[in-house]
């Protein structure tokens, strides 16, 4: 996957359109659980856009505004889901707060792991 590749699919997780009618973001505000693979390619777009943009001194507002919503949007869409009853694959959560510190290292410029046994 390259950077324009990766790019385009965390924007298109974001906002549902005829090409990409399972977003995240909406299949989540849906209660709806991930696709399989859609956060394995999620986590391998965050990992490309690290590695293209790691010694960018700036971002592009677009793809800023994508990866925030993938980080925080999720994780408050997750806990309201959960209020609500939804049953959430089991790993779900794990998997949030992985896009989240990918985003982390994003902005930061030092990729970020979860620490062994965090769960």
């Amino acid at each position: 996957m390259n950077y324009e590749t990766a790019r385009k699919l965390l924007v298109g997780q974001t906002i549902a359109t005829a090409e990409n009618p399972d977003a995240l973001l909406m299949r989540m505000k849906q209660g709806k659980p991930p696709v399989p693979g859609q956060i394995t390619s999620i986590l391998l777009a965050l990992k490309v856009v690290f590695e293209a943009l790691k010694d960018s001194p700036s971002l592009d507002r677009e793809l800023t505004f994508a990866i925030y919503q993938l980080s925080i949007k999720t994780q408050q869409i997750f806990m309201a889901g959960r209020k609500a009853g939804v049953d959430w694959p089991p790993l779900l959560k794990e998997d949030l707060l992985r896009i989240a510190l990918a985003t982390e290292s994003i902005f930061s410029g030092v990729w970020q792991t979860l620490p062994p046994g965090s769960f």
